[in-house]
């Protein structure tokens, strides 16, 4: 284990240029930088900590950089991972201030995830001044992308393989051990367009789908009453957006429904599917004219991982040294990039900062949770690459 602490003014000045980079996704907003700047700004400061740096650029202009602490090749390789980019500032007051007060460091990104990307700069930087003699490599992953596709994640897993991962989201410093996924589903019922006169040649659409609508709110209560994770709780689902009908006089001969399925582990997309459809037909059962069709299109996978697994014990460990009370594992219900890196085989845990304010109009990271997760995560690599 380290001895040393964190280099606390360092974190903090690296977190405050961090938050002063406008990083938006600009799959979120066009006008949106990415995050070009602010890998420009890591590498600098990768390679003056003297680790072998790496911009990957997957998809053109959302780049991600890794930086390389390499071991002596005895030991198993650890990632510590945190996405580059964020949401929009709409609503916020000085969103890239970076300010410090009372102990916070305020601004978009501060909070998700820009804390935990300093701590894994400090995690590396004690590791380098202290010469740990590690056995497996660490590398520091600043990913592109995860507030929408997670164009950076996906790409690392084809070219840069890692034995464990430790995703460093915002937890307050708790292990997390699972996450929800959700399944985005696309239904549309077809109808007839007619005068709105004419009731003998129109068949409404929308009415069609308030059917629909009518067993999906049947199936919502139900899941909040079902089969239940014991960290991540029950499935969900909602409605959210909902688009038909081309005039008031008009027969609706299309209605379009969105649907989100938040799911928990455990449960598989091929089931999904055949709820929904269960729903459909439900809805259609005995009605002239009823037609519908389903489609998926965009799928992100639960995720889990088992306690006993050796990068969970390894944080564990840590985690009883660094912090004054030790908290019980828990689960989280936002989907993170976690999930990818366990199903490329990569053995995966989530721990971060504390905090407030993702995606909100005002974000703040709590500075010493920042430095102790540093410390955390030095020692985790540790206990999970080996030492010579």
């Amino acid at each position: 284990m380290v001895t040393v602490a964190p280099d606390r003014e360092f974190i903090l000045n690296v977190l405050q240029r961090l938050v002063r980079i406008n990083s938006i996704n600009p799959a979120l907003d066009a006008r949106a930088p990415g995050e070009t700047q602010i890998v420009v700004y890591l590498k600098e400061i990768l390679e003056e900590l003297g680790l072998e740096t790496t911009v990957h650029e997957f998809v053109p202009e959302r780049p991600s950089i890794t930086g390389r602490l390499a071991g002596s090749g005895g030991g198993r390789s650890l990632m510590l991972n945190a996405h580059l980019d964020t949401v929009g500032v709409a609503g916020m007051h000085d969103p890239f201030s970076g300010d410090l007060r009372e102990g916070r460091i305020y601004g978009r990104g501060s909070y998700d995830m820009k804390g935990a990307l300093a701590a894994c700069l400090g995690a590396a930087k004690v590791l380098r001044d202290t010469g740990t003699p590690l056995a497996g490599d660490v590398i520091v992953a600043g990913v592109a992308d995860e507030e929408y596709g997670s164009l950076g994640t996906a790409g690392l897993l084809r070219v840069c393989p890692v034995d464990g991962a430790i995703v460093t989201e915002p937890t307050a410093l708790r292990t997390c051990l699972a996450h929800k996924g959700y399944v985005w589903l696309r239904v549309v019922t077809h109808g007839r367009g007619a005068h709105g006169s004419r009731f003998e040649d129109g068949i409404d659409a929308n009415l069609m789908m308030g059917r629909i609508l009518y067993e999906l709110s049947a199936l919502e209560q139900s899941l909040r009453t079902g089969p239940c994770h014991p960290l991540v709780g029950p499935a969900s689902i909602h409605a959210p957006l909902l688009e038909g009908g081309t005039g008031i006089s008009t027969y609706a001969d299309r209605c379009v429904l969105q649907i989100e399925r938040r799911t928990i582990p455990g449960e598989t997309l091929a089931a999904i599917e055949a709820q929904i459809s269960e729903v459909v037909e439900r809805a259609g059962a005995g009605q002239t004219g009823f037609r519908a069709t389903i489609e998926t299109f965009f799928v992100r996978e639960p995720f889990e991982v088992d306690p006993t697994a050796d990068v969970v014990r390894a944080v564990d460990e840590a985690s009883r040294k660094h912090l004054s009370q030790t908290h019980p594992h828990i689960g989280d219900t936002p989907w993170m990039d976690a999930a990818l890196l366990a199903a490329g085989g990569v053995e995966t845990v989530v721990i971060g900062p504390a905090g407030a304010g993702a995606h909100a109009a005002e974000e703040w990271v709590d500075v010493d949770s920042v430095v102790t997760l540093a410390a955390i995560l030095a020692d985790a690599a540790i206990e999970y690459c080996g030492v010579e």
